[in-house]
């Protein structure tokens, strides 16, 4: 069958199927993207604040002397991190590139940072007697991603109307496709083909 002969509709359908892909891949965060923004800015400033007695977030990330001389435990180390990762680094390419995959990374480490935090400020709330308690810039810093995991869970979950209607036309092609019988295909393939000459 020569490229001319091709079915019209089979070229709209694959051109429609690469289209819903392209669709159901990326996100629309609307005004959310304006919030999360702001959160990872928020998240930032608190990496420049005290986390503990003097040691600031960018000390406990490199886990100098300023971090280790005030007792810096490990999931303090792991919340900055994560923090700095998930919360600033994947926020920040899901929002500029709108991939879908991109904030559900996002999401997933923004998650495992509100543990993280929890035990970060818990550690330093049963520190050994004469270290540091939690300081302004721990506190700011899980409670910006607490937010971070909550906006991202609402981008992440909440599905646009194209894509919606996408779905739903991909689930009836299916249904259609599983509805025709082996027959029902051999008898449109012959009426394709031209008369054999004689």
């Amino acid at each position: 069958m020569s490229r001319h002969d091709e079915d019209p509709s089979e070229a709209y359908r694959s051109d429609m199927e690469k289209a819903e892909r392209k669709v159901a891949g990326e996100i629309q965060p609307g005004a959310r993207a304006m919030v999360v923004a702001i959160l990872v800015f928020v998240l930032l400033v608190s990496l420049i604040l005290p986390h503990t007695g003097a040691a600031r977030g960018v000390d406990v990330l490199m886990g100098d002397d300023k971090a280790l001389s005030v007792g810096i435990a490990l999931p303090s180390r792991l919340f900055t991190w994560f923090a700095l990762v998930f919360g600033v680094g994947f926020s920040m390419l899901a929002l500029t590139t709108r991939r879908w995959v991109l904030a559900w990374i996002a999401l997933a480490g923004s998650a495992l940072s509100c543990a993280l935090g929890l035990l970060a400020v818990w550690s330093r709330q049963t520190a050994v007697h004469g270290h540091p308690g939690p300081g302004i810039g721990l506190l700011l810093g899980w409670v910006a991603v607490i937010l971070l995991t909550f906006h991202w869970a609402r981008v992440v979950w909440t599905r646009t109307a194209v894509q919606l209607a996408a779905e739903e036309q991909r689930r009836a092609a299916a249904r259609e496709g599983q509805s025709r019988s082996l027959l029902d295909d051999v008898d449109r393939r012959e009426r394709k083909q031209p008369p054999a000459a004689g």
